[in-house]
């Protein structure tokens, strides 16, 4: 018997869920590239898993917390540019603008993000806003 098969990952990509970022959130697999733990982390935003999104982040510049607007939803992930952060680099950037609502009013968050490889794992160390 087939599974059900899920929506799209929100992560834009058009795979369901759990093949795509689902994985990776699930600790069944490694994102392999900076991009693929943008992605995922842009879905761990979506979903509201702040357990990833701690998991994920470098821990020079991690919060102690992450606390989600209750207003606010994400509606979309462009990436615009991947520089470096394949299986053979040690660090990366991915450029990205993702779409939000909060409190009904469309906006978009448009950001150049670093990501570094530690224990041989991508994670995200910071990022720098473009208007």
């Amino acid at each position: 018997m087939a599974r059900p098969t899920s929506p799209t990952c929100p992560c834009g990509l058009p795979q369901p869920y759990e093949d795509c970022c689902g994985r990776y959130h699930s600790g069944a697999a490694a994102a392999p590239t900076a991009e693929a733990l943008m992605r995922s982390r842009y879905t761990a935003f979506a979903r509201k898993d702040a357990a990833y999104l701690l998991r994920t982040w470098h821990p020079d510049t991690r919060p102690p917390v992450i606390e989600f607007d209750p207003a606010l939803t994400w509606a979309g992930l462009e990436v615009l540019d991947a520089t470096d952060g394949s299986a053979f680099h040690q660090s990366g950037t991915v450029t990205f603008r993702a779409r939000y609502k909060d409190g009904g009013r469309a906006g978009a968050l448009h950001e150049r993000s670093q990501f570094l490889r530690v224990g041989g794992a991508w994670v995200y160390v910071d990022g720098d806003f473009i208007e």
